[in-house]
């Protein structure tokens, strides 16, 4: 099958490498240009470099959030992002500080930019989450509360409720979190005394 390239999957500047024979849409040849990306299709049989952890988003949900993570991981492959999915692969209970805990992991440890986690209300991953250094999670149910958390919070883990949200709004609030980048400015200060709320939390807890 030949590969689609969106407006989704252009870069903000720089260039593109493409499968060879993809399937470019009219409007993501119109935005790389406005932007001055190249986009540069690769030989045939050539293969794209693995991914980085960069584009890489770790995602994970409990039972409560199965069907609509299931319903998700197409968004991703919009914004040329390689998923780490841990699962759950199926409707099994299973308890959210197991799915949430392995998630933050992946994004404190630098495996993944970015995390997604997906249970009933979304409010006890957040909690799991934010107990990890580094990690800023945020708990998200429409596309301004999305926008804000990366805007000002430069969050880097997104939960969702499953069981509140309807798939359309749960899409709508994954794109905007997705494509929205931290506003920087005033807001780096602050996100910069999370950091060392972080790091002396660190200490503490490394000596007492």
């Amino acid at each position: 099958m030949r590969a689609v390239i969106t407006v989704g999957d252009i870069p903000a500047s720089g260039e593109l490498r493409v499968p060879f024979g993809a399937i470019i849409t009219p409007s993501a040849r119109d935005l790389a240009k406005e932007l001055g990306v190249k986009i540069i299709e690769m030989a045939k049989g050539e293969t794209a470099a693995p991914a980085t952890p960069e584009r890489t988003v770790a995602i994970g949900c409990d039972h409560g959030g199965f069907e609509m993570k299931q319903k998700l991981l197409p968004v991703f492959d919009d914004y040329g992002l390689t998923v780490r999915d841990i699962g759950v692969d199926y409707p099994k209970p299973v308890d959210y500080p197991d799915i949430a805990k392995q998630v933050a992991e992946l994004v404190a440890g630098g495996a993944a930019a970015r995390g997604v986690i997906i249970d009933g209300a979304g409010i006890g991953s957040a909690i799991v989450a934010n107990k990890f250094p580094g990690i800023r999670a945020a708990l998200c149910y429409d596309k301004a509360s999305a926008r804000n958390s990366r805007e000002h919070n430069d969050a880097n883990v997104l939960t969702l409720g499953g069981r509140l949200l309807t798939e359309t709004q749960a899409e709508d609030v994954l794109r905007t979190w997705l494509s929205t980048p931290f506003g920087g400015g005033r807001h780096a200060a602050r996100v910069e005394k999370i950091k060392e709320i972080d790091r002396v939390n660190l200490k503490w807890t490394r000596t007492s």
